[in-house]
């Protein structure tokens, strides 16, 4: 019997950098000269809906919020293969935390209303908080999975290894579900030139919706809705006292008990 799913998977576009610049002045990210790029966990949650709709012959419809120029990442996201693309851009949605994200994207969710799965990444690396899955399946009320390395779906249910503390765990849930991915999960297919040319020009799957589209409240979202603001940002300074030991073993050894000693480190019996 086949298996029809429509798969959400929620993508960031994010600075292409591992070098995190400031601006002393401001204390924002300097992002002026970076390129942007689809999240890389993203990218492995795009694989997987990508896979299991090859599987259950059903549809994905990505969604991200940003700026108009997170258009980029939808388009990236169709030449990869997906059904559908959604853009939240708004005045409104600016300065959001993590907590008014998820109220924003919960609430574009629930307009699509019809939906199987959710699948993203375990966090963004321009944040790395790790909250915006979890805090998505709790607005929504659904079961979450995170830090998923394998995953198998029926119709009803969704079996997944996840990445604990001290090795891995067999999770089975009911559907609808939402899922976080980690990048040991597959390797990410490439926008084919075909699929590039057909999502540059074709926008008709391509939805833009601001807070009005999704009903978001002005207090719910954006800067207001926050429970969380950044005071200041700065990158902290280094100062490090190092000492070299120098000698034989037996002496260094002595020096270094001594050293423990002298800051009140107890050594073990």
């Amino acid at each position: 019997m086949e298996i029809f799913m429509h798969i959400i998977v929620l993508v960031k576009q994010v600075p292409n950098t591992n070098e995190v610049r400031i601006d002393p002045n401001t204390g924002n990210l300097i992002r002026e000269g970076v390129e942007s790029i689809i999240n890389p966990e993203d990218r492995h949650a795009l694989e997987a809906a990508l896979e299991i709709k090859q599987k259950t012959q059903g549809n994905v419809t990505v969604l991200t919020m940003g700026p108009p120029q997170a258009m980029e990442v939808i388009c990236e996201a169709l030449a990869m293969g997906v059904d559908r693309g959604v853009l939240l851009t708004d005045r409104a949605f600016a300065g959001a935390d993590t907590w008014a994200t998820s109220t924003t994207l919960g609430l574009a969710i629930k307009r699509i209303a019809d939906f199987d799965l959710i699948l993203t990444g375990r966090q963004a690396i321009d944040g790395d908080t790790a909250q915006i899955g979890p805090q998505v399946a709790e607005f929504l009320g659904i079961p979450q999975l995170t830090y998923v390395t394998q995953l198998e779906v029926t119709e009803e249910r969704i079996v997944v290894e996840r990445i604990i503390e001290d090795g891995c765990e067999h999770v089975e849930s009911p559907l609808p579900a939402l899922v976080t991915c980690i990048s040991a999960l597959n390797t990410p297919r490439h926008p084919t030139v075909a699929g590039i040319l057909q999502a540059t020009s074709d926008r008709a799957h391509v939805e833009v919706w601001n807070a009005a589209d999704i009903g978001a409240r002005a207090y719910d979202v954006g800067l207001l809705g926050s429970l969380t603001q950044v005071v200041r940002t700065f990158t902290p300074k280094e100062a490090r006292n190092t000492q070299y030991l120098e000698g034989p073993p037996a002496a260094i050894a002595s020096q270094l008990i001594e050293a423990f000693r002298e800051r009140n480190i107890r050594l073990g019996d």
